[in-house]
Protein backbone atom coordinates (compact mmCIF):
# COMPACT_ATOMS: atom_id res chain seq x y z
CA UNK A 1 0.00 0.00 0.00
CA UNK A 2 2.86 2.07 0.74
CA UNK A 3 3.92 1.97 -3.17
CA UNK A 4 0.65 2.78 -4.33
CA UNK A 5 0.65 6.26 -1.79
CA UNK A 6 4.10 7.44 -2.88
CA UNK A 7 2.61 6.83 -6.70
CA UNK A 8 -0.44 9.07 -5.78
CA UNK A 9 0.79 11.80 -3.80
CA UNK A 10 4.29 12.33 -6.33
CA UNK A 11 2.08 13.62 -8.72
CA UNK A 12 1.30 16.27 -6.22
CA UNK A 13 4.40 17.36 -5.31
CA UNK A 14 5.57 17.67 -9.01
CA UNK A 15 2.67 20.03 -10.07
CA UNK A 16 3.64 22.21 -6.83
CA UNK A 17 7.21 22.22 -8.50
CA UNK A 18 5.23 23.79 -11.96
CA UNK A 19 3.89 26.21 -9.61
CA UNK A 20 7.00 27.22 -8.11
CA UNK A 21 9.02 27.27 -11.96
CA UNK A 22 11.28 24.41 -10.46
CA UNK A 23 11.37 22.83 -13.99
CA UNK A 24 15.22 21.28 -13.53
CA UNK A 25 13.76 19.04 -10.52
CA UNK A 26 10.85 17.58 -12.15
CA UNK A 27 12.68 14.86 -13.78
CA UNK A 28 15.08 13.95 -10.81
CA UNK A 29 12.07 14.09 -8.00
CA UNK A 30 9.64 12.15 -10.22
CA UNK A 31 13.15 9.42 -11.22
CA UNK A 32 14.10 9.34 -6.79
CA UNK A 33 9.99 8.79 -5.86
CA UNK A 34 9.34 6.32 -8.05
CA UNK A 35 12.31 4.49 -6.82
CA UNK A 36 11.08 4.84 -3.48
CA UNK A 37 7.89 3.47 -4.93
CA UNK A 38 9.89 0.25 -6.27
CA UNK A 39 11.48 -0.06 -2.94
CA UNK A 40 8.35 0.09 -1.03
CA UNK A 41 7.16 -2.79 -3.18
CA UNK A 42 10.00 -4.95 -3.07
CA UNK A 43 9.65 -4.98 0.50
CA UNK A 44 6.16 -6.45 0.20
CA UNK A 45 8.08 -9.58 -1.28
CA UNK A 46 6.96 -12.69 1.00
CA UNK A 47 5.36 -11.05 3.43
CA UNK A 48 2.42 -13.30 3.27
CA UNK A 49 0.05 -10.52 2.53
CA UNK A 50 -3.73 -10.93 3.16
CA UNK A 51 -6.79 -8.74 1.61
CA UNK A 52 -6.65 -5.17 2.84
CA UNK A 53 -9.33 -2.76 3.91
CA UNK A 54 -12.34 -4.88 3.49
CA UNK A 55 -11.12 -7.43 0.90
CA UNK A 56 -10.70 -4.55 -1.64
CA UNK A 57 -6.64 -4.24 -2.28
CA UNK A 58 -4.62 -7.42 -1.93
CA UNK A 59 -0.35 -6.93 -2.30
CA UNK A 60 0.92 -10.34 -2.60
CA UNK A 61 3.75 -11.24 -4.75
CA UNK A 62 1.62 -11.38 -8.04
CA UNK A 63 1.26 -7.28 -7.65
CA UNK A 64 4.68 -6.77 -6.40
CA UNK A 65 5.72 -8.50 -9.00
CA UNK A 66 3.29 -6.80 -12.12
CA UNK A 67 4.36 -3.35 -9.63
CA UNK A 68 8.02 -4.06 -10.18
CA UNK A 69 7.99 -4.36 -13.89
CA UNK A 70 5.23 -1.17 -14.07
CA UNK A 71 7.40 1.07 -12.27
CA UNK A 72 11.08 -0.26 -13.88
CA UNK A 73 9.43 0.49 -17.46
CA UNK A 74 7.71 3.86 -16.25
CA UNK A 75 11.06 4.60 -14.82
CA UNK A 76 13.08 3.78 -18.23
CA UNK A 77 10.63 5.48 -20.27
CA UNK A 78 10.76 8.96 -18.35
CA UNK A 79 14.40 8.65 -18.44
CA UNK A 80 13.67 9.27 -22.20
CA UNK A 81 11.99 12.40 -21.66
CA UNK A 82 14.41 14.86 -20.70
CA UNK A 83 14.20 17.42 -23.15
CA UNK A 84 10.89 15.75 -25.31
CA UNK A 85 7.85 17.42 -23.44
CA UNK A 86 9.76 21.11 -23.64
CA UNK A 87 9.09 20.71 -26.94
CA UNK A 88 5.29 20.18 -26.62
CA UNK A 89 4.82 22.68 -24.10
CA UNK A 90 6.28 25.01 -21.11
CA UNK A 91 3.90 23.34 -18.55
CA UNK A 92 5.94 20.01 -18.47
CA UNK A 93 4.96 18.81 -14.77
CA UNK A 94 1.37 18.53 -15.48
CA UNK A 95 2.84 15.59 -17.94
CA UNK A 96 4.95 13.76 -15.42
CA UNK A 97 1.90 14.51 -12.90
CA UNK A 98 -0.72 12.38 -15.32
CA UNK A 99 1.69 9.70 -16.25
CA UNK A 100 2.56 8.90 -12.87
CA UNK A 101 -1.76 9.21 -12.10
CA UNK A 102 -1.82 6.97 -14.43
CA UNK A 103 0.56 4.48 -13.09
CA UNK A 104 -1.24 4.76 -10.04
CA UNK A 105 -4.29 3.43 -11.97
CA UNK A 106 -2.22 0.76 -12.77
CA UNK A 107 -1.22 -0.34 -9.54
CA UNK A 108 -4.22 -0.55 -8.65
CA UNK A 109 -5.36 -2.53 -11.54
CA UNK A 110 -2.71 -5.29 -10.55
CA UNK A 111 -3.70 -5.05 -6.66
CA UNK A 112 -7.40 -5.29 -6.63
CA UNK A 113 -8.97 -7.85 -4.50
CA UNK A 114 -12.75 -6.44 -5.76
CA UNK A 115 -14.51 -5.79 -9.06
CA UNK A 116 -14.92 -2.31 -7.71
CA UNK A 117 -11.31 -1.74 -7.18
CA UNK A 118 -10.73 -2.88 -10.99
CA UNK A 119 -13.15 -0.90 -12.58
CA UNK A 120 -11.78 2.13 -10.51
CA UNK A 121 -7.85 1.23 -11.10
CA UNK A 122 -8.84 0.98 -14.93
CA UNK A 123 -10.83 4.63 -15.06
CA UNK A 124 -7.63 6.33 -13.30
CA UNK A 125 -5.63 4.49 -15.80
CA UNK A 126 -7.89 5.54 -19.26
CA UNK A 127 -8.95 9.06 -18.17
CA UNK A 128 -5.34 9.92 -17.81
CA UNK A 129 -4.12 8.35 -21.10
CA UNK A 130 -7.07 9.95 -22.90
CA UNK A 131 -5.51 13.34 -21.97
CA UNK A 132 -1.77 11.92 -22.77
CA UNK A 133 -2.66 11.10 -26.01
CA UNK A 134 -3.80 14.36 -26.99
CA UNK A 135 -1.39 16.54 -25.32
CA UNK A 136 0.35 17.99 -29.07
CA UNK A 137 -2.68 20.56 -28.92
CA UNK A 138 -1.56 21.32 -32.37
CA UNK A 139 -1.42 18.08 -34.07
CA UNK A 140 -4.46 16.61 -35.89
CA UNK A 141 -3.03 13.65 -35.19
CA UNK A 142 -2.90 13.76 -31.78
CA UNK A 143 -6.15 15.34 -30.89
CA UNK A 144 -7.88 12.69 -33.13
CA UNK A 145 -5.59 10.30 -31.43
CA UNK A 146 -7.34 11.47 -28.19
CA UNK A 147 -10.86 11.89 -29.10
CA UNK A 148 -11.02 8.08 -30.78
CA UNK A 149 -9.62 6.92 -27.48
CA UNK A 150 -11.96 8.69 -25.30
CA UNK A 151 -15.28 7.52 -27.10
CA UNK A 152 -13.85 3.99 -27.68
CA UNK A 153 -12.84 3.21 -23.82
CA UNK A 154 -16.02 4.76 -22.85
CA UNK A 155 -17.92 2.42 -24.93
CA UNK A 156 -15.87 -0.51 -23.66
CA UNK A 157 -15.78 0.78 -20.09
CA UNK A 158 -19.90 0.46 -20.71
CA UNK A 159 -19.26 -3.80 -21.56
CA UNK A 160 -16.47 -3.76 -18.68
CA UNK A 161 -19.08 -2.09 -15.96
CA UNK A 162 -22.27 -4.06 -17.22
CA UNK A 163 -20.10 -7.56 -16.76
CA UNK A 164 -19.40 -6.22 -13.03
CA UNK A 165 -22.73 -5.66 -12.40
CA UNK A 166 -24.46 -8.59 -13.82
CA UNK A 167 -21.23 -10.87 -11.93
CA UNK A 168 -22.50 -8.80 -8.64
CA UNK A 169 -26.63 -9.69 -9.74
CA UNK A 170 -25.92 -13.09 -9.79
CA UNK A 171 -23.09 -13.93 -6.77
CA UNK A 172 -24.19 -11.07 -4.73
CA UNK A 173 -20.74 -9.92 -4.10
CA UNK A 174 -18.10 -7.76 -5.78
CA UNK A 175 -15.28 -9.55 -3.28
CA UNK A 176 -12.93 -11.94 -5.79
CA UNK A 177 -13.09 -14.52 -2.70
CA UNK A 178 -16.98 -14.48 -2.88
CA UNK A 179 -17.47 -14.56 -6.47
CA UNK A 180 -15.16 -17.79 -6.41
CA UNK A 181 -16.84 -19.36 -3.54
CA UNK A 182 -19.95 -18.84 -5.27
CA UNK A 183 -19.12 -20.71 -8.63
CA UNK A 184 -17.46 -23.50 -6.86
CA UNK A 185 -20.84 -24.19 -4.86
CA UNK A 186 -23.05 -23.82 -8.00
CA UNK A 187 -21.35 -25.66 -10.83
CA UNK A 188 -24.67 -26.88 -12.24
CA UNK A 189 -27.11 -23.77 -11.39
CA UNK A 190 -25.22 -21.19 -12.70
CA UNK A 191 -27.24 -18.10 -13.60
CA UNK A 192 -27.19 -17.74 -17.35
CA UNK A 193 -26.90 -13.84 -16.06
CA UNK A 194 -23.52 -14.85 -14.65
CA UNK A 195 -22.27 -16.53 -17.68
CA UNK A 196 -23.31 -12.94 -19.89
CA UNK A 197 -21.35 -10.95 -17.29
CA UNK A 198 -18.39 -12.98 -18.17
CA UNK A 199 -18.73 -12.43 -21.78
CA UNK A 200 -19.40 -8.68 -21.40
CA UNK A 201 -15.98 -8.75 -19.12
CA UNK A 202 -13.97 -10.41 -21.57
CA UNK A 203 -15.32 -7.74 -24.13
CA UNK A 204 -14.29 -4.38 -21.82
CA UNK A 205 -10.76 -6.38 -20.96
CA UNK A 206 -9.81 -7.34 -24.53
CA UNK A 207 -10.55 -3.82 -25.58
CA UNK A 208 -7.89 -2.48 -23.01
CA UNK A 209 -5.00 -4.46 -24.22
CA UNK A 210 -5.97 -4.03 -27.89
CA UNK A 211 -6.76 -7.57 -28.47
CA UNK A 212 -9.04 -8.64 -32.16
CA UNK A 213 -11.31 -7.73 -33.15
CA UNK A 214 -11.60 -5.30 -30.33
CA UNK A 215 -8.18 -3.51 -31.50
CA UNK A 216 -9.73 -0.99 -33.81
CA UNK A 217 -8.25 2.06 -31.96
CA UNK A 218 -4.59 0.61 -31.52
CA UNK A 219 -3.35 1.73 -34.76
CA UNK A 220 -4.56 4.96 -34.95
CA UNK A 221 -4.32 5.94 -31.29
CA UNK A 222 -0.63 4.43 -31.13
CA UNK A 223 0.48 5.85 -34.40
CA UNK A 224 -1.09 9.80 -33.41
CA UNK A 225 0.14 10.19 -29.70
CA UNK A 226 3.55 11.30 -29.23
CA UNK A 227 5.86 8.81 -29.56
CA UNK A 228 6.99 8.57 -25.80
CA UNK A 229 3.14 8.13 -24.69
CA UNK A 230 2.67 5.45 -27.35
CA UNK A 231 5.69 3.34 -25.57
CA UNK A 232 4.00 3.92 -22.20
CA UNK A 233 0.40 2.58 -23.43
CA UNK A 234 1.90 0.15 -25.48
CA UNK A 235 4.10 -1.42 -22.12
CA UNK A 236 2.97 -0.22 -18.81
CA UNK A 237 -0.56 -0.35 -20.07
CA UNK A 238 -0.68 -3.75 -21.46
CA UNK A 239 1.12 -5.29 -18.66
CA UNK A 240 -1.26 -4.07 -16.19
CA UNK A 241 -4.24 -5.02 -18.36
CA UNK A 242 -3.16 -8.45 -18.88
CA UNK A 243 -2.32 -8.69 -15.40
CA UNK A 244 -5.61 -7.40 -14.27
CA UNK A 245 -7.22 -9.94 -16.72
CA UNK A 246 -5.37 -13.03 -15.57
CA UNK A 247 -6.29 -12.22 -11.77
CA UNK A 248 -9.63 -12.10 -12.30
CA UNK A 249 -9.85 -14.82 -13.98
CA UNK A 250 -7.70 -17.35 -12.25
CA UNK A 251 -9.07 -16.17 -9.09
CA UNK A 252 -12.93 -16.56 -10.02
CA UNK A 253 -13.60 -18.35 -13.20
CA UNK A 254 -10.89 -21.29 -13.22
CA UNK A 255 -13.81 -23.81 -11.96
CA UNK A 256 -15.95 -22.91 -15.31
CA UNK A 257 -13.43 -22.45 -17.86
CA UNK A 258 -14.88 -24.91 -20.09
CA UNK A 259 -17.48 -21.73 -20.81
CA UNK A 260 -15.15 -19.01 -21.68
CA UNK A 261 -11.88 -20.35 -22.61
CA UNK A 262 -13.42 -21.34 -26.50
CA UNK A 263 -14.11 -17.97 -26.49
CA UNK A 264 -10.60 -16.41 -25.62
CA UNK A 265 -9.43 -19.37 -28.21
CA UNK A 266 -11.05 -17.83 -30.95
CA UNK A 267 -9.65 -13.75 -30.26
CA UNK A 268 -6.01 -15.28 -29.83
CA UNK A 269 -6.00 -16.91 -33.46
CA UNK A 270 -7.85 -13.41 -34.85
CA UNK A 271 -5.34 -11.23 -32.85
CA UNK A 272 -2.37 -13.35 -34.02
CA UNK A 273 -3.27 -13.18 -37.59
CA UNK A 274 -4.38 -9.67 -37.68
CA UNK A 275 -1.80 -8.48 -35.83
CA UNK A 276 0.47 -10.23 -37.87
CA UNK A 277 -0.68 -10.24 -41.34
CA UNK A 278 -1.44 -6.37 -41.12
CA UNK A 279 1.96 -5.48 -40.10
CA UNK A 280 4.00 -6.84 -42.99
CA UNK A 281 1.91 -4.12 -45.36
CA UNK A 282 2.91 -0.95 -43.02
CA UNK A 283 5.33 1.26 -44.05
CA UNK A 284 5.49 3.31 -40.91
CA UNK A 285 7.77 1.72 -37.96
CA UNK A 286 5.35 3.39 -35.45
CA UNK A 287 2.37 1.67 -36.92
CA UNK A 288 4.01 -1.05 -37.58
CA UNK A 289 4.66 -1.46 -34.25
CA UNK A 290 1.20 -1.14 -33.39
CA UNK A 291 0.26 -4.25 -35.20
CA UNK A 292 3.17 -5.71 -33.74
CA UNK A 293 1.55 -4.81 -30.03
CA UNK A 294 -1.35 -6.44 -31.37
CA UNK A 295 0.01 -9.82 -32.47
CA UNK A 296 1.71 -9.95 -28.97
CA UNK A 297 -1.51 -9.57 -26.95
CA UNK A 298 -2.71 -12.67 -28.60
CA UNK A 299 0.77 -14.47 -27.51
CA UNK A 300 0.13 -13.19 -24.13
CA UNK A 301 -3.98 -14.54 -24.18
CA UNK A 302 -1.82 -18.17 -24.31
CA UNK A 303 -1.26 -17.92 -20.54
CA UNK A 304 -5.28 -17.29 -19.99
CA UNK A 305 -6.53 -19.61 -22.50
CA UNK A 306 -4.00 -22.28 -20.76
CA UNK A 307 -4.88 -21.33 -17.57
CA UNK A 308 -2.99 -22.73 -14.69
CA UNK A 309 -0.61 -22.61 -12.30
CA UNK A 310 2.34 -21.26 -14.36
CA UNK A 311 0.45 -18.52 -16.04
CA UNK A 312 1.26 -15.54 -13.59
CA UNK A 313 5.09 -16.36 -14.19
CA UNK A 314 4.06 -16.90 -17.94
CA UNK A 315 2.81 -13.54 -18.62
CA UNK A 316 5.15 -11.99 -16.27
CA UNK A 317 8.17 -13.30 -18.57
CA UNK A 318 6.42 -12.21 -21.49
CA UNK A 319 5.45 -8.67 -20.51
CA UNK A 320 9.26 -8.22 -19.38
CA UNK A 321 10.80 -9.53 -22.79
CA UNK A 322 8.13 -7.45 -24.09
CA UNK A 323 8.17 -4.59 -22.70
CA UNK A 324 12.41 -3.94 -22.66
CA UNK A 325 12.25 -4.87 -26.24
CA UNK A 326 9.90 -2.02 -26.92
CA UNK A 327 11.49 1.14 -24.69
CA UNK A 328 14.48 0.22 -27.14
CA UNK A 329 12.47 0.03 -30.24
CA UNK A 330 10.64 3.38 -29.37
CA UNK A 331 13.75 5.21 -27.96
CA UNK A 332 15.64 4.36 -31.11
CA UNK A 333 12.52 5.76 -33.21
CA UNK A 334 12.58 8.75 -31.35
CA UNK A 335 15.77 9.33 -31.96
CA UNK A 336 15.64 8.95 -35.88
CA UNK A 337 12.50 10.77 -36.21
CA UNK A 338 13.84 13.58 -34.91
CA UNK A 339 16.93 13.61 -37.42
CA UNK A 340 14.79 12.13 -40.63
CA UNK A 341 11.59 14.41 -39.39
CA UNK A 342 9.45 10.96 -40.68
CA UNK A 343 8.96 7.38 -39.23
CA UNK A 344 9.35 5.46 -42.15
CA UNK A 345 11.08 2.36 -42.76
CA UNK A 346 13.66 4.31 -45.30
CA UNK A 347 14.42 6.65 -42.34
CA UNK A 348 16.54 3.65 -40.41
CA UNK A 349 18.69 3.14 -43.78
CA UNK A 350 22.40 3.30 -43.18
CA UNK A 351 21.88 3.76 -39.96
CA UNK A 352 24.53 1.15 -38.80
CA UNK A 353 27.63 3.04 -40.44
CA UNK A 354 27.55 6.37 -38.23
CA UNK A 355 25.61 4.91 -35.23
CA UNK A 356 26.86 1.01 -34.76
CA UNK A 357 25.50 1.48 -31.75
CA UNK A 358 22.00 2.62 -31.99
CA UNK A 359 21.69 -0.08 -34.38
CA UNK A 360 23.04 -2.59 -32.25
CA UNK A 361 20.61 -2.09 -30.01
CA UNK A 362 17.90 -2.09 -32.22
CA UNK A 363 18.78 -4.99 -33.88
CA UNK A 364 18.66 -6.97 -30.22
CA UNK A 365 15.19 -5.35 -30.06
CA UNK A 366 14.11 -6.31 -33.19
CA UNK A 367 15.10 -9.78 -32.71
CA UNK A 368 14.02 -9.94 -28.89
CA UNK A 369 10.22 -8.86 -30.37
CA UNK A 370 10.99 -11.64 -33.34
CA UNK A 371 11.50 -14.56 -30.64
CA UNK A 372 14.74 -15.40 -31.75
CA UNK A 373 17.00 -17.30 -29.25
CA UNK A 374 19.53 -16.10 -26.57
CA UNK A 375 16.87 -12.90 -26.30
CA UNK A 376 14.59 -12.66 -23.29
CA UNK A 377 11.65 -12.79 -26.49
CA UNK A 378 12.56 -16.27 -27.17
CA UNK A 379 12.09 -17.48 -23.71
CA UNK A 380 8.85 -15.38 -23.46
CA UNK A 381 7.36 -17.49 -26.04
CA UNK A 382 9.32 -20.45 -24.89
CA UNK A 383 6.95 -20.06 -21.90
CA UNK A 384 3.64 -19.52 -23.47
CA UNK A 385 3.75 -22.16 -25.74
CA UNK A 386 5.03 -24.66 -23.20
CA UNK A 387 2.10 -23.81 -21.08
CA UNK A 388 -0.13 -24.21 -24.12
CA UNK A 389 1.18 -27.46 -25.10
CA UNK A 390 0.84 -28.51 -21.11
CA UNK A 391 -2.78 -28.22 -21.71
CA UNK A 392 -2.86 -29.99 -25.54
CA UNK A 393 -3.42 -27.22 -27.37
CA UNK A 394 -1.28 -28.56 -30.18
CA UNK A 395 -2.82 -26.92 -33.09
CA UNK A 396 -3.07 -23.32 -31.44
CA UNK A 397 1.04 -23.73 -30.48
CA UNK A 398 1.38 -24.46 -34.41
CA UNK A 399 -0.92 -21.71 -35.69
CA UNK A 400 1.31 -19.33 -33.08
CA UNK A 401 5.06 -20.71 -34.79
CA UNK A 402 3.58 -19.95 -38.14
CA UNK A 403 2.57 -16.07 -36.78
CA UNK A 404 6.10 -15.85 -35.32
CA UNK A 405 7.87 -16.85 -38.57
CA UNK A 406 5.74 -14.12 -40.16
CA UNK A 407 6.91 -11.49 -37.45
CA UNK A 408 10.12 -12.08 -38.70
CA UNK A 409 9.62 -10.93 -41.63
CA UNK A 410 8.66 -7.09 -40.99
CA UNK A 411 10.88 -6.92 -37.36
CA UNK A 412 14.00 -8.24 -40.00
CA UNK A 413 13.22 -5.01 -42.20
CA UNK A 414 14.55 -2.50 -39.84
CA UNK A 415 17.48 -4.52 -39.43
CA UNK A 416 17.80 -4.98 -43.52
CA UNK A 417 17.53 -1.12 -43.53
CA UNK A 418 20.00 -0.40 -41.11
CA UNK A 419 22.71 -2.67 -42.41
CA UNK A 420 22.12 -3.36 -46.00
CA UNK A 421 20.68 -0.34 -47.42
CA UNK A 422 22.59 3.18 -48.00
CA UNK A 423 21.55 7.04 -47.81
CA UNK A 424 23.29 9.85 -47.09
CA UNK A 425 22.55 11.09 -43.70
CA UNK A 426 24.31 12.44 -41.05
CA UNK A 427 25.27 10.64 -37.12
CA UNK A 428 22.37 10.51 -35.31
CA UNK A 429 23.06 12.26 -32.07
CA UNK A 430 22.21 9.83 -28.86
CA UNK A 431 22.30 11.60 -25.30
CA UNK A 432 24.25 9.98 -22.94
CA UNK A 433 20.70 9.22 -20.94
CA UNK A 434 19.15 7.70 -24.13
CA UNK A 435 22.90 5.45 -24.33
CA UNK A 436 22.04 4.48 -20.92
CA UNK A 437 18.51 3.11 -21.32
CA UNK A 438 19.34 2.29 -24.32
CA UNK A 439 22.23 0.25 -23.20
CA UNK A 440 20.91 -0.93 -20.06
CA UNK A 441 17.36 -2.55 -21.34
CA UNK A 442 19.59 -4.53 -24.03
CA UNK A 443 21.70 -5.84 -21.37
CA UNK A 444 19.13 -6.87 -19.54
CA UNK A 445 17.39 -8.68 -23.10
CA UNK A 446 20.53 -10.55 -23.68
CA UNK A 447 20.78 -11.54 -19.63
CA UNK A 448 17.54 -13.19 -19.65
CA UNK A 449 17.75 -14.63 -22.69
CA UNK A 450 20.92 -16.27 -22.01
CA UNK A 451 20.35 -17.01 -18.11
CA UNK A 452 16.55 -17.04 -17.87
CA UNK A 453 16.38 -18.27 -14.08
CA UNK A 454 16.80 -15.31 -12.94
CA UNK A 455 12.86 -13.89 -13.59
CA UNK A 456 11.62 -17.54 -14.81
CA UNK A 457 10.36 -18.42 -11.13
CA UNK A 458 9.62 -15.31 -9.74
CA UNK A 459 6.20 -15.89 -8.98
Amino acid sequence: MITLIIISVLPIVLLYLGLYKAQKALLPVTIVGLLAALAAAVMQWNTNAMPIYHGMMLFNNFSVAFSVISIVSTILILLLSKGYFEKISNHIAEYYAIILFSLAGIIVMVSYHNLTMLFIGIEIMSVSLYILAGIRKSDFASNEAALKYFLMGAFSTGFLLFGITLIYGASGSFDLDVIRDWVVTHPRNIDPLFYTGIMLIIVGLCFKVGAAPFHFWTPDVYEGAPSLITLFMSTVVKVAGFAAFLRLFSACFSSIADFWTPVLLVITIITLFIGNITALYQQSFKRMMAFSSISHAGYLLFAIVALGAGSANSIFVYATAYSIASIIAFGGLILVRQQSGSDNFEGFNGLAKNNPFLALVLTISMLSLAGIPLTAGFIGKFFMFSGALAHYNVWLVIIAVVNAIISIFYYFRIIIAMYFRSAERAEVEVPAYYKFVLGFSAIVTIVIGVYPALISTLI
